[in-house]
């Protein structure tokens, strides 16, 4: 199975930075969240599409391995790509790196596809799946 690998990048905004000048831990889970948004789009699914056809995707888990640190005003490059065909979870691999091609940061979130009406998880919509597939 191909990854789909897909990269977005950010640059860090000084309001994200620490009395040290390094981008502070709590930010990460913004940029991997606006990173998997951006490779859901890519294939040509939006969160906002899925909401509206019933289906949620709440994070039940989120690791991050800090390895160096960002700083204000770098542009960071997001590499997000899946771990593995989702089933009723979906997990998603990422590296950061800065503009001098430094590996700062892993990380991986898996996320739960949930029937808003029950409230229940469920398996992967078919629409969703068959555009992992294409991409394979």
């Amino acid at each position: 199975m191909s990854k789909i690998p897909f990269k977005s990048e950010v640059r860090v905004r000084y309001a994200e930075t620490d009395q040290m000048g390094v981008v502070h831990h709590g930010n990460y889970a913004q940029y991997l969240e606006m990173a998997r948004i951006e490779w859901l789009d890519e294939l040509g699914v939006t969160y906002k599409s899925m909401e509206e056809s019933g289906v949620m995707l709440p994070v039940v888990s989120l690791l991050t391995n800090f390895k160096r640190p960002a700083y204000f005003d770098d542009l960071l490059t997001i590499t997000t790509s899946l771990k593995e065909l989702p089933e009723v979870k979906i997990t998603f691999e990422y590296k950061i790196h800065n503009q001098k091609g430094e590996l700062l940061t892993t990380g991986e979130t898996t996320l739960v596809f949930v029937d808003m009406k029950t409230k229940r998880p469920m398996r992967c919509p078919e629409y969703l799946m068959n555009r992992i597939k294409s991409k394979n």
